[in-house]
């Protein structure tokens, strides 16, 4: 139990069903939809795409999704990639003839065909209760009526209204050229307008006829290379999930175009080490996690790309004499020199979890990559387009080289673990590269130190980036020293990493545990 002397939260617990999103506003609409009949993914899709209106820093219909949906609790995950490819005539041929060195997160190149709206209607045609324009009712009023800006939303608004790049995208998100206070009100009137025509007319609303028009003569203007045939070919797939074992736990996650698997080889490697024995704030485990994540980002930067160029990435969750020799070449006392390079810390990200009455659960997490993703808005469309396609190489042979219709490498990784074949929790950890390491850590503080799901949120966070270690102020300044001391290059962050969300099922309690981050504005409701 916590110190109710000291500022923080409790668990939140239920019997019918839990709620965990980043968004008060969205967590009130899941549960609301399920009270009138949905399931867990009829509230997925509803938070999810109120979300999409009410936080674009992070989210909207121009991004992506990634889902996992357990029938009851007691099935082993189904697993969707609802994420985007690259134009068919973006080649890296055409690349170099138009000089790029790297693919520019504002151009239009770094635009890839955006995948959520697509995953939402597959999910919703397969597991929904409730008809799709009941689901999306919601995102369409607070786009036209007006919703107020909370605290942290308003944070990363200031930080990151410069990314914003067209005429458009400025009169849309900026009140008189400047970002929303805390407390302020905006709308979004174009995009009201794109979800009732989404609402009616399905996939077709999005991927056909006006809409994708106004988004594809907007970025061949600006020099991009998509066309309406990318638009129409948009298609998620459900994948196989892959996973792991941690101390009796059975770990899921996507497979590969997403960095789940970059997760399953930190937790591979960190059960060599009695992590236990240490508290969770202790600099020794901190040090093993550090180093962990090291050798686990290296792996990513090499051999991480879309499923069909990733298998020797995929090898190795499995192999156990590698996984012994990674954690014996991690020394306890002393840094290692390894160095992977960390390209986009600071990109944001809405992850969501419902477990409803029935016990069927979904992690959901949607994304437009950085900050107001690619800052470009189509005109009479108020859709912020991602900029997932600045993750390609450009290096000939690499697995996440840039070819057509190719998905890119992708940060985000919804989760779930189990135990005894049941559904143990449903969580995710966003922030971007972040995402292992925060997927890693808080399961281990579960598992590893008995922390309770608030408290595992809680705690400080930390991340190799580059040639230093990011902590949040919030770590104590002897665990610093201590780092510094084994070699570690320390720097406090200026910026909370990520967020999270976690939905338990007490099978022998028989209820339901709910926690969130609070990093972010979100809350755990459940009735």
């Amino acid at each position: 139990m916590r110190d109710f002397n000291f500022p923080g939260r409790s668990e939140a617990y239920s019997s019918n069903a839990m709620v965990a999103t980043s968004q008060p506003l969205a967590s009130e609409t899941a549960i609301d939809i399920l009270k009138k009949g949905g399931n867990a993914m009829d509230a997925a899709i509803a938070a999810a795409a109120v979300l999409a209106v009410i936080e674009p820093t992070d989210t909207g219909l121009g991004g992506d999704c990634f889902a996992l949906f357990s029938k009851n609790g007691n099935s082993i995950p189904i697993a969707f990639n609802g994420s985007g490819k690259s134009p068919s005539k973006l080649t890296i041929e055409k690349a170099k003839e138009l000089k790029l060195d790297y693919i520019e997160d504002r151009s239009p190149h770094s635009v890839t065909i955006p995948g959520a709206v697509d995953a939402w209607l597959k999910l919703h045609e397969r597991f929904c209760n409730l008809d799709f324009e009941a689901i999306i009712s919601p995102a369409i009023k607070f786009a036209e009526n007006g919703f107020f800006v909370h605290e942290r939303l308003s944070y990363t608004w200031s930080n990151n209204f410069k990314r914003l790049v067209n005429v458009e995208a400025k009169d849309i998100f900026l009140r008189n050229k400047k970002p929303p206070l805390p407390g302020q009100k905006m709308k979004n009137l174009y995009l009201a307008e794109v979800l009732k025509i989404i609402s009616k007319q399905g996939r077709k609303g999005f991927y056909e006829g006006d809409v994708p028009n106004k988004i594809v003569k907007f970025l061949n203007e600006l020099g991009g290379l998509h066309s309406l045939e990318d638009f129409y070919n948009a298609h998620g797939e459900y994948v196989e999930p892959i996973n792991s074992c941690y101390r009796d736990n059975k770990i899921f996650q996507l497979p590969p175009n997403t960095q789940g698997v970059i997760a399953l080889i930190i937790l591979r490697i960190l059960e060599s080490f009695k992590i236990s024995k240490y508290d969770f704030d202790h600099p020794d485990r901190i040090h093993l996690l550090i180093e962990a994540a090291k050798i686990a980002y290296n792996y990513r930067n090499k051999l991480l790309g879309d499923l069909n160029s990733s298998k020797l990435i995929m090898e190795i969750i499995n192999d156990d004499l590698l996984i012994y020799k990674l954690s014996k070449s991690i020394d306890v006392n002393k840094a290692n020199n390894l160095i992977p390079p960390i390209p986009s810390i600071g990109s944001n990200t809405v992850y969501l979890t419902v477990v409803d009455k029935d016990l069927n659960a979904v992690s959901f997490i949607n994304s437009i990559y950085e900050s107001f993703g690619s800052g470009l808005v189509p005109p009479e469309t108020g859709i912020l387009l991602q900029n997932r396609g600045k993750s390609f190489n450009l290096n000939k042979g690499h697995p996440n080289c840039l070819q057509p219709s190719k998905r890119p490498m992708h940060t985000i990784i919804p989760g779930m673990v189990f135990r005894d074949d049941k559904l143990f929790m449903s969580y995710g950890v966003m922030g971007g590269d972040y995402q292992p390491m925060g997927h890693s850590d808080v399961l281990s503080c579960i598992i590893d130190h008995n922390l309770n799901f608030q408290q595992s949120l809680d705690k400080p966070r930390f991340l190799p980036i580059n040639d230093r270690v990011e902590v949040e102020k919030s770590l104590p300044s002897k665990t610093v020293n201590k780092l510094k001391s084994k070699g570690h290059n320390v720097n406090t962050s200026q910026h909370p990493h990520g967020g999270g969300q976690i939905v338990s099922i007490d099978w022998k309690g028989g209820k339901l545990i709910g926690a969130s981050d609070p990093r972010k504005d979100g809350i755990a409701l459940g009735y």
